[in-house]
């Protein structure tokens, strides 16, 4: 068995955006390191809708719906049948990738909740829909799994992210070292640039040393450990800035300034506060980094 393989929940609908989630999902990670399931929960017509079919009626409503639901099924099949090749396309193994789509047993989050629970190494959505209403529906359904998935690394892919350069906002939490071993077996070594990035609030003059102390040792400790997965010293960049007034804002602007398209981030903290905290930071993290890929790591 490949060491480090990453099996992947890529939960689409069909939309351009699932297609560009599919698309960054297919070239962050190494082919030889992949496994991927493309998960498609389909939403059927009630069964007491065809009831009706025996009112003369309703008979023609009945017909177009019957065709409705025909080309929902093909439509998705085919949208499978493409993303399944933009894997081969990068040399992803046939094997490695499994199409899954099954009828809407709960809802559509749950759904993607339980398939989750199944030895999954993160779950990838886009962020929106084919439509207004699915817009409105797929937000809905990632700020579900935002709420709910916390025990698997969930990504956000809004527009068309850019490969290579990848930005992990840490600090002296575990749940950032986490991350930083997550990022360190899922992204290509070959092929990326990692910034670990750290941004504080306003500080006094003592304070601000403790800090700059502090995260010089995580610096070193988390570039060891990329090092150690392949990344060579001069692919990582550490920074620190001070007296920012949003952590999420820092963020955000630091990875849109220097081209980053994937944003890292931790969920939990050391205390139950810390917690809580970074979960906050993280959710506004999703909700203004429209254009990249945003991955929370538990």
């Amino acid at each position: 068995m490949v060491k480090h393989r990453r099996k992947i929940l890529l939960a689409v609908d069909g939309s351009d955006q699932a297609f560009e989630a599919v698309r960054y999902v297919s070239r962050l990670l190494p082919p030889n390191r992949m496994e991927v399931v493309l998960f498609h929960v389909m939403t059927k017509v009630p069964e007491s809708f065809w009831d009706i079919e025996k009112e003369p009626t309703y008979r023609h409503k009945v017909a177009a719906t019957h065709a409705w639901d025909l080309q929902q099924k093909k439509e998705i099949q085919e949208f499978m049948e493409k993303a399944r090749q933009l894997f081969l396309d990068q040399n992803v193994p046939e094997d490695s990738i499994r199409i899954k789509i099954q009828e809407k047993k709960v809802g559509i989050a749950r759904d993607i909740l339980y398939e989750s629970q199944n030895d999954y190494h993160g779950v990838v959505v886009g962020r929106w829909g084919m439509s207004m209403l699915k817009d409105f529906l797929c937000g809905s359904i990632t700020n579900k799994l935002i709420g709910r998935l916390i025990n698997v690394p969930l990504c956000v892919v809004g527009g068309t992210p850019k490969i290579g350069k990848i930005l992990v906002a840490i600090d002296t939490s575990e749940g950032a070292m986490r991350a930083i071993g997550y990022i360190s077996t899922l992204a290509n070594s070959l092929h990326c640039e990692v910034i670990l990035f750290h941004a504080v609030r306003d500080l006094d003059r003592k304070e601000l040393q403790q800090a700059e102390k502090s995260m010089e040792y995580v610096f070193e400790e988390a570039s060891v450990h990329l090092e150690k997965a392949g990344f060579n010293s001069n692919q990582i960049i550490t920074r620190m800035i001070t007296g920012v007034p949003s952590l999420a804002g820092a963020i955000v602007v630091e990875a849109l300034k220097e081209g980053y398209g994937t944003i890292v981030v931790g969920r939990r903290g050391l205390t139950h506060v810390e917690e809580f905290f970074m979960g906050r930071v993280s959710n506004k993290v999703i909700q203004m980094a429209r254009e990249m890929a945003v991955w929370v790591v538990t």
